[in-house]
């Protein structure tokens, strides 16, 4: 029998539907706090968290980073789980999180994902090494807030460790969801690096996607994935030739598209 421990899961949504219920179904074994940023759901995703006694909240979206800072401010312990919707913590890793000191707040714990492409879990390249801090105390760990691939302020004097345990991450169902994903992630990107002034050059147009390729597919193994490991590996190529030739785009045309941030309001 798993006990609860004082920790609040965050889990910011919009049409999750499908994958929630794994989820909520691990997290409420864990805590009895289950916050829910929701983004406009319109399927079933907040009729399941009510179910599931989470505390469900409305925003708008201001991007991963800013969504999750929102649920953390309305969590109700200071030790926060972030959670995907389409991640399941394992049994050992709701052990692992009975076995931790929560009155040492210096401490960020690191936790291994388990990522699956449809059915099949992919055991090699980029994927099968996945693994992200994702348990901490709000007081003195916040996201970072661009419009994508939000990351953890952490202070340099807070230790991290490895937590056991994994998230199963049921990551995209099939080529074309993880094609489109991958497309939607690549133009942010873009986006950000535009803002940030970064700019695109002959290595990251053309020999940064083929070294993306060859270190995927090659160097981490990842054909031992079968088919799945060549998607991956074809489709990290198209993310990174993407990502670098939209932001070549957006210096050609010297500003941001304004309804591109709106008609690309991410799913998650």
């Amino acid at each position: 029998m798993i006990n609860m421990v004082p920790v609040s899961v965050v889990i910011i949504t919009k049409n999750k539907g499908e994958h929630i219920i794994r989820c909520l179904n691990a997290a409420r074994q864990i805590t009895n706090d289950v916050v829910i940023v929701d983004n406009g759901s319109t399927d079933d995703t907040l009729a399941i968290a009510r179910l599931f006694g989470c505390r469900v909240f409305h925003t708008a979206w201001y991007g991963y980073g800013s969504n999750k800072n929102i649920g953390i401010e309305l969590a109700k312990y200071d030790w926060i789980l972030s959670i995907d919707a389409d991640e399941v913590p394992d049994n050992e890793l709701a052990n692992s999180l009975e076995g931790i000191d929560y009155q040492n707040e210096n401490i960020v714990y690191d936790i291994r994902f388990k990522s699956y492409f449809g059915e099949k879990r992919v055991r090699y390249g980029n994927w099968g090494r996945d693994h992200h801090t994702r348990l901490f105390n709000r007081k003195l760990v916040k996201w970072t807030e661009p419009n994508v691939h939000e990351t953890l302020l952490i202070p340099s004097f807070v230790k991290k460790k490895k937590l056991g345990g994994s998230f199963i991450h049921h990551s995209v169902k099939n080529v074309d969801e993880c094609t489109e994903k991958a497309l939607r992630y690549a133009r942010l990107s873009a986006e950000k690096y535009f803002k940030a002034g970064k700019r695109s050059n002959f290595i990251n147009l053309y020999l940064s996607p083929l070294f993306a390729f060859i270190k995927t597919y090659i160097l981490l193994l990842g054909f031992l994935d079968g088919k799945e490991g060549w998607h991956i590996a074809r489709i990290t190529f198209k993310n990174r030739w993407f990502k670098y030739h939209y932001l070549n785009h957006l210096e050609t045309i010297g500003h941001r598209k304004p309804a591109l941030e709106t008609s690309l309001a991410p799913e998650y």
